[in-house]
């Protein structure tokens, strides 16, 4: 059975809500009933972003997670925030670029991945969020690469669409850092 439920937070302007957004339809389009819950502050740009992403094999309840199977944090604020979150034996992806500090929790698995550098290495900061979801997929097997490339497609605007064989390339560098 699949059930992930998944917190996506970092700063405004990091790509937060988009990978959310993808990662549920991607599971969407591995026959999942999925939920994707957007959150924000006014400030947009620079404030603070979240998502709750809920990808199951069951109906899903409520889009609102008291708990998580796993975290993806890009910056520090959003470790602090949301670590108590993730169940025992749950996952913490963090930006190591951003995120100075390392979880405190000892029954969690933990991935420390620098995805801005990566990303800036490959010329584009925006691959951060992706190279961090490849190590989701790699670690949770949420989906494939095939429904996230397919999700690619009908998410981001037709005119960004020649940046996903990049996007790609910065997913297999997340899955297999």
């Amino acid at each position: 059975m699949t059930h992930q439920e998944i917190i996506i937070a970092g700063f405004g302007g990091q790509g937060i809500l988009s990978a959310g957004r993808i990662l549920a339809y991607a599971g969407m389009l591995e026959g999942k009933n999925v939920s994707w819950l957007p959150s924000y502050g006014p400030e947009m740009r620079g404030g603070t972003a979240n998502c709750h992403v809920i990808i199951s094999d069951e109906p899903v309840g409520s889009p609102i997670l008291n708990s998580a199977t796993a975290l993806i944090v890009m910056n520090g604020p959003s470790l602090e925030k949301f670590e108590s979150f993730v169940v025992p034996g749950g996952l913490i992806l963090t930006d190591s670029s951003l995120v100075t500090k390392s979880p405190a929790r000892k029954d969690i698995d933990v991935c420390e991945i620098p995805a801005t550098k990566m990303a800036s290495d490959m010329g584009n900061l925006t691959y951060a969020n992706i190279i961090l979801i490849g190590k989701l997929i790699a670690k949770t097997g949420v989906t494939t690469i095939q429904n996230f490339t397919e999700a690619l497609k009908k998410v981001l605007p037709e005119k960004k669409h020649y940046l996903i064989p990049e996007e790609i390339q910065a997913l297999e560098a997340g899955m297999n850092y």
